[in-house]
């Protein structure tokens, strides 16, 4: 059942009471008999379970793929002349790399 607030309007007293929606609204001042008045408030809002939060929302991060494109032939030659110098160990790094030239 809500609880409803009303301020008198003789003494400013507030007043509240738990009441059913169907019952009848009050309007006599418990403490001076004056004339009461429903006060409207923010209502409180308690949000429970997932998907109310920023973070609830996002997705997980995309995965990358690297797997290469077999579509064309030029793509599949490149791949295999490619894989063999990615399996060679690399260089230490106090010694310093010098750029293989590649033939085309």
């Amino acid at each position: 059942m809500p609880t409803y607030e009303y301020e008198c309007q003789q003494c400013h007293e507030r007043v509240e009471a738990v009441q059913k929606f169907t019952d009848p609204s009050l309007t006599v001042c418990p403490l001076c008999g004056g004339e009461l008045r429903k006060v409207f408030s923010a209502v409180g809002i308690v949000f429970k379970g997932s998907g109310f939060y920023k973070n609830d929302s996002r997705g997980a991060a995309p995965k990358t793929t690297t797997t290469p494109s077999t579509s064309s032939s030029t793509d599949t030659a490149a791949a295999t002349t490619t894989a063999p110098a990615a399996a060679t160990p690399s260089p230490t790094p106090s010694a310093p790399s010098s750029p293989t030239p590649s033939s085309a």
